[in-house]
């Protein structure tokens, strides 16, 4: 097929600056309040349930700054032919527990791109792969998450 550039196969293992992200007691009992969690120790704030750093590792911007996904723009997403950008899952590995207090600190880096033909036509993959962990550099968490650009 040939359709990702070479420069976009050069920015495989490129990153992101890194995200630091300063956890509150406060931020997990929102985010566990408004996602009906049922726990005592996350709607206490004493441990932040899995999903959380699903929106705690988002960027904090304007609306006319996200694309036309939702999500925020990336220097990550190279120019390529195809243009429409989805979800294509994610999965999530957990070392520790995330607790009020820590200071984490997220690094996105592009880890893939390839090429399939689907049944309705080509599509391009992109993988990203975060690495979290505490600001003394204990490992937290690794988040795989596919793009699919059609």
């Amino acid at each position: 097929m040939g359709l990702i550039p070479d420069q976009a196969r050069g920015m495989i293992g490129a990153s992101d600056p890194p995200m630091r992200v300063e956890v509150s007691r406060r931020e997990i009992t929102k985010y566990s309040i408004a996602t009906e969690q049922r726990l005592k120790k996350f709607l206490d704030g004493d441990e932040a349930p899995p999903m959380f750093l699903f929106g705690a590792l988002r960027p904090l911007v304007p609306v006319n700054e996200l694309g036309p996904d939702g999500i925020a723009t990336t220097s990550l997403l190279p120019d390529l032919p195809l243009k429409r950008v989805m979800a294509g899952g994610t999965k999530t590995r957990y070392f520790r527990r995330i607790k009020p207090g820590d200071v984490l600190v997220a690094v996105r880096t592009l880890s893939d791109i390839y090429e399939k033909r689907g049944s309705k036509g080509d599509l391009i993959f992109l993988v990203y792969t975060i690495d979290v962990r505490t600001e003394t550099g204990e490992r937290v968490a690794e988040e795989v998450q596919t793009r699919i650009v059609r």
